[in-house]
């Protein structure tokens, strides 16, 4: 996310490819989604899932095609490097050769597909992996590259913050319980900060403590390059479905035997501020699209593809949402879902109650300097200048430091980990996920167009060819920000 051109790295087929953007797509978003489905209700929960879906898949085919557009000027530029370098070696020029160049000198004014007959079928192929950062270096103005840098530094912010809270938030739940010799999170219970939680520590102190065993433990990964966790993130991904399955197992059970308290409203919408950040933060994948797709190995079917994905994560969410605010009453329902677990009345086994309740801790505790990385690589990137260097002290101290700080000192506010969700997912969210590849694929398809001529055709090109769907997409995002600040400002003028 760096905004590097890199290697594909080691191809996979199709399916494989389905399997890692589910992966991806569907994280800590999907375990804050039932809470805001049960506040906004359950119709208009469904109605809004089902449509930030269709725009975030919209979305997702507009990156698609910036990489093929981009990864056509790339090879394209290759071509004429490597035929300039052919023409430097030749040492004589016939009469035929001069004619050929004058050929050329006027070719050079016609775009280039009228030169090369529609040029290469495979002109368009997604070989390179060009990051997020460098189509945007490829297509933006000095201006929208700064911006394009400071909305993705801001979602990396919000994700720290969202990771830094939710780890010690849910160490604290099912610890204090224990503590205080219950079985742990009681569904009538009403917890507030100021509860104690051992012996004289209260349960926001017990929180910080957390936080900063949290900070001490993970927090120098920051000041290194983390390396070699492809077998951790596929336990992580192991442990993540065996929740989620144990999760949707245990509601439907609950609920088959009449046991559900859920008695959901059809609308209320005082609950759709948080309900549309959460969805958009759930659908979050654009950024990492590059990393994905390049390596896929046949990409005749890309879009059928990614479609299938989207579909299947919308029938995930849906059941992991509806299950769960039939099973709990919407009030019983915890910020983090996997907490409602962790009570004797709901599973009767205690190591599940325990893995359940801690899952978030072991799951975040793995992506958490992964992200750090990334996020301290974006603020390297923006202050790069070419043939520079960064002092030792800036590069190893000065970086690391203010990528780690703010999150941590965000989680030290608050642990309101549905509002940090909403809050990141509606502002910077919104930005990744409508506004950058609108205007990516806008910008990507003009150029592209001067480039090799009108009659071009994208084989990786979105099916939402017409520039009314890019009008759509950013109305739409102008629309979720406008909502969502008037409902904070409303919301803290009433109070």
């Amino acid at each position: 996310m760096a905004g590097e051109i890199t290697e594909p790295g080691e191809l996979y087929s199709p399916y494989v490819g389905l399997v890692y953007m589910f992966n991806l797509i569907v994280g800590t978003g999907a375990l804050t989604m039932p809470k805001a489905f049960a506040a906004a209700g359950w119709l208009v929960s469904l109605v809004l899932l089902v449509f930030l879906g269709f725009m975030s898949f919209v979305t997702t085919t507009f990156v698609v095609e910036a990489m093929a557009a981009a990864n056509a000027q790339l090879r394209w530029k290759r071509m004429e490097t490597h035929q300039e370098e052919e023409d430097d070696g030749s040492s004589t020029a016939s009469d035929s050769d001069v004619l050929t160049q004058d050929n050329d000198a006027r070719a050079e004014k016609r775009p280039i597909l009228s030169v090369q007959r529609h040029g290469s079928p495979n002109l368009f192929e997604i070989t390179d992996r060009v990051e997020m950062g460098q189509m945007a270096s490829m297509f933006f103005s000095k201006v929208g590259v700064n911006l394009f840098y400071f909305c993705i530094i801001t979602y990396l912010y919000g994700d720290l913050a969202i990771y830094a809270a939710a780890v010690p938030f849910s160490l604290m739940q099912v610890t204090c319980a224990v503590g205080n010799d219950s079985c742990g999170v009681e569904a009538e219970a009403k917890y507030n900060d100021t509860d104690l939680c051992w012996g004289p520590l209260h349960r926001v102190d017990a929180y910080r403590i957390y936080l900063a065993v949290f900070t001490l433990l993970l927090g120098p990964f920051t000041f290194f390059d983390v390396q070699k966790t492809k077998y951790l993130q596929l336990l992580t991904s192991l442990m993540r479905w065996i929740a989620f399955a144990i999760m949707i197992v245990l509601a439907l059970v609950r609920i088959g035997h009449g046991r559900g308290e859920g008695r959901p409203p059809l609308a209320d919408f005082s609950g759709v501020r948080n309900l549309f950040g959460v969805c958009i933060y759930s659908f979050m994948s654009q950024h990492s699209l590059p990393s994905l797709i390049t390596p896929i190995s046949s990409k005749r079917h890309l879009t059928r593809l990614v479609f299938l994905d989207y579909v299947l994560i919308l029938a995930f969410y849906g059941l992991l949402s509806f299950t769960a605010i039939f099973c709990f009453r919407g009030d019983s329902l915890l910020d983090m879902y996997t907490l409602n677990f962790a009570r004797c009345d709901v599973v009767g086994l205690a190591a599940v109650r325990f893995f359940l309740g801690l899952f978030p801790v072991f799951t975040i505790s793995t992506n958490f300097p992964i992200i750090a990385v990334t996020l301290r690589n974006n603020w390297k990137t923006l202050f790069h200048r070419e043939g520079g260097t960064y002092p030792w002290v800036v590069d190893h101290v000065v970086f690391p430091t203010i990528t780690l700080l703010p999150p941590v000192l965000v989680a030290f506010c608050t642990h309101d980990l549905e509002s940090l969700v909403g809050i990141t997912g509606a502002y910077a969210g919104t930005g990744i996920q409508y506004v950058i590849p609108a205007f990516l694929v806008y910008l990507c398809r003009k150029d592209t167009q001067l480039a090799f001529g009108y009659g071009t055709v994208n084989k990786h090109g979105s099916p939402f060819r017409r520039t009314f769907w890019v009008g759509f997409v950013l109305l739409w995002a102008f629309s979720c920000f406008f909502f969502v600040t008037a409902n904070i400002v409303l919301s803290e003028t009433k109070l």
